[in-house]
């Protein structure tokens, strides 16, 4: 199931941070990334594992370059950088979906910070979950799919019952939100645990999941729901 859209009739906020985010994220793909063809910049700039565990940079020829910021600060350029075009409109179809809602329960600082903070605790997962599983340190990690991550946990609990649109089979289908990223959440335990079993990692799923958890009980201290369907209510009532 592709989700495509969601209900947004009780909007009052325009998401401007949540329409910036996306398009900062398709700019750095476009002018910095080269759309994918620069991989100096792209290795230089992505989230190393072994970089954020030790604090130094790692640099060898052919692969790794030289990093021009402090190693730690990678774990914020990655999120806005992509591993293909596939990569980057998967992850902004569902930042345009689901993002706007919790913005709008939010308000605009608090909604930044949150995408910021589930982000940066999504790549602390799959930093540590790479080590604790012996999987290789020295691998890129990069993309908005952390933060995403922690967008849908905070949707989930703050929306479970509103009706998503959703692309199964050329067909378009509601169907409640806990549905739909309740089947999400569970492909990524599925295939997380699978990959462990079968390869003694598992960590590609860790930063999706770390996400969901941390946006799941993050989102109430971000967010008032009942404060935004009362100043809701107020102003239908002053226009009419």
């Amino acid at each position: 199931m592709i989700p495509i859209g969601d209900n947004n009739k009780d909007r009052i906020r325009t998401p401007y941070v949540n329409l910036a985010l996306i398009v900062l994220n398709i700019f750095v793909y476009v002018y910095f990334q080269g759309f994918g063809g620069d991989q100096a910049f792209t290795f230089s700039y992505a989230t190393i594992p072994a970089e954020i565990l030790t604090g130094q940079d790692v640099v060898y020829e052919g692969g790794i370059g030289v990093t021009p910021i402090p190693v730690h600060l990678t774990i914020f350029t990655a999120m806005f950088m992509h591993g293909g075009i596939m990569h980057l409109a998967g992850n902004m179809l569902y930042l345009w979906v689901f993002g706007d809602n919790l913005e709008n329960v939010m308000g605009h600082f608090k909604y930044l910070c949150f995408y910021l903070l589930t982000g940066v605790i999504a790549t602390l997962c799959h930093v540590f979950a790479s080590k604790l599983f012996g999987a290789d340190i020295y691998i890129p990690s990069l993309g908005a799919s952390g933060a995403i991550s922690g967008i849908l946990g905070g949707y989930l609990l703050m929306f479970p019952r509103n009706e998503v649109r959703v692309l199964l089979f050329l067909i378009v289908i509601k169907v409640p939100a806990f549905i739909t990223l309740g089947l999400w959440i569970g492909m990524q335990l599925w295939e997380g645990w699978g990959s462990i079993g079968k390869q003694g990692g598992g960590v590609a799923y860790a930063a999706h999941i770390g996400g969901f958890i941390a946006g799941l009980l993050l989102v109430k201290f971000f967010a008032s729901k009942r404060k935004v369907v009362m100043q809701s209510t107020q102003l239908s009532n002053r226009n009419s």
